[in-house]
């Protein structure tokens, strides 16, 4: 059976969501081109229609991921104040729901540690992604006025994603938790952002 180009568009899609929420949860070595195309409801022989080796798969998710998070970054955004915006994604990004959803979230948080063994394709989309992220929060910046909004987005990033890791690395959930909310209330604090939240 042959099927249109826009089908083979939302099966790819499909794979790559299922990729990007199993490359996060288990890290990309771990997973398995038989589970990921099983969990996307298709069989394994379907997988190189859409791509030619793992390496391809693990690549193209990572894009997948960093248009994810910065479309959530875009949503929290919509409709509000730069200001009322990024006060409302950092305390997404920095939330309990947000650290304990290892398979959804932030790329970086989940794949910085994994950086280096990965291929060369990946670790250049990573890259990217990381910076239009860093980039589209700059724009953010410099609609509040700050000065050297490029700067301020690079820490920024930084910060929520270091808070985010440690939060996830410690086992003790009270400390866990107070990682998250130190780093939002200091967050906010350096951004002036405490009156808008």
């Amino acid at each position: 059976m042959r099927y249109d180009a826009e089908h083979k568009q939302k099966t790819r899609a499909k794979v790559l969501e299922v990729a990007a929420k199993a490359i996060r949860k288990d890290g990309p070595d771990r997973i398995g081109v038989a589970g990921v195309m099983a969990e996307a409801g298709l069989t394994h022989g379907g997988f190189y229609a859409h791509f030619k080796s793992k390496d391809e798969l693990v690549t193209a998710a990572i894009g997948q991921m960093f248009e994810e998070s910065r479309a959530r970054l875009e949503r929290e955004m919509e409709g509000r104040s730069p200001a009322d915006g990024l006060s409302a994604y950092i305390d997404f990004y920095l939330s309990t729901k947000h650290r304990d959803a290892r398979g959804a979230g932030c790329p970086i948080a989940a794949l910085a540690s994994d950086l280096p063994r990965l291929p060369e394709d990946a670790r250049t989309l990573f890259a990217e992604g990381a910076r239009r992220l860093t980039e589209t929060m700059a724009g953010k910046f410099t609609a509040m006025g700050y000065p050297d909004p490029q700067a301020l987005a690079r820490s920024t990033v930084s910060e929520l994603v270091g808070a985010l890791s440690l939060a996830r690395a410690e086992t003790d959930a009270q400390h866990s938790d107070a990682i998250l909310a130190d780093s939002r209330r200091q967050l906010k604090h350096r951004l002036a952002l405490e009156l808008t939240a």
